[in-house]
């Protein structure tokens, strides 16, 4: 009867590695942003973001895992041997070494940078893009990559002075979304802005005090069109100088007694109101669009 190990491939030949093994003091460095910039690589964790980073091929460059947790996720050490990435088996306090969680699941991907340039994205045509501009917090930028990549947008770009997109909470936040769209780091937020606007999106800016109204816009068919939504951190918003090159300043209707909606939750519906309409049927587009000429 077969082992459960056997048909993986098993570095740590000699027994799982510990905390000071050099190849898991190596991936533990990933935490520090200067080691992952200097490296190229990130650490991914969970069988979630594992299953996820391993179906973009060329993606993984080894697994971690606690002889348990390669047991019982047995499909995944498979799929990580047959594309020839090192399965290592490590012990529970080399595990806890490469975690940022408190209860980690027993896998942890080391895997490397996925950034696309931008010219590179929208020549792609993305019809939904979200720019994150100077979002700081690793959870909701996360959070709003998952949100984008639900709603179906092609590209998310961090502008600025985004946090870094593989940030370990970013990372976790983004729930295997990171790995399913282009991932887009742009130092200079106006220059971005003018890419996308080149490649026929629209640029809109969500901001509290926008002149215009979601409901109405969608109403009126405008987010049937191509869109890039602008985004900013939920303490200062955007700035500006990027509201200012915007085709509209859009806000988020409040019907009730809130003053306001975090980020996560404004970028949610705005995301999916470009969604629904870029997925309205054609006709159904064409004559909103006609009602408001």
């Amino acid at each position: 009867m077969q082992s459960p190990s056997q048909g993986r491939r098993l570095d740590a030949v000699s027994g799982p590695f510990t905390p000071r093994t050099p190849r898991v003091v190596a991936a533990r460095r990933l935490h520090r942003r200067r080691d992952r910039e200097q490296a190229g690589r990130f650490l991914a964790e969970g069988p979630q973001a594992v299953r996820e980073a391993l179906a973009r091929a060329g993606t993984v460059v080894e697994l971690f895992g606690t002889p348990t947790a390669l047991d019982r996720h047995a499909d995944l050490a498979a799929v990580a041997a047959r594309a020839d990435v090192p399965v290592s088996e490590v012990t529970d306090e080399a595990l806890a070494a490469l975690t940022e969680t408190v209860a980690p699941q027993g896998l942890v991907a080391v895997c490397r940078h996925l950034d696309v340039p931008l010219a590179e994205a929208v020549a792609g045509g993305p019809r939904l893009v979200a720019v994150l501009a100077g979002i700081r917090d690793p959870g909701n930028a996360g959070t709003v990559l998952r949100t984008a990549d639900a709603a179906g947008a092609g590209a998310v770009v961090f502008a600025g002075e985004a946090v870094d997109p593989y940030n370990g909470k970013c990372v976790r936040a983004s729930a295997g979304s990171l790995f399913h769209v282009d991932v887009v780091r742009a130092a200079d937020p106006l220059a971005a802005v003018a890419a996308l606007r080149a490649a026929g999106l629209a640029i809109l800016a969500t901001t509290g005090y926008g002149d215009s109204d979601l409901d109405d816009l969608a109403d009126a068919g405008r987010l049937a069109a191509p869109t890039a939504w602008l985004f900013g951190s939920e303490a200062h918003g955007l700035p500006e100088e990027l509201t200012a090159v915007a085709d509209a300043r859009v806000r988020v209707p409040l019907h009730g007694r809130a003053e306001s909606l975090n980020l996560a939750a404004a970028a949610a519906v705005c995301l999916y109101s470009s969604a629904r309409a870029l997925r309205a049927p054609r006709a159904t587009r064409h004559t909103a669009g006609e009602s408001t000429s």
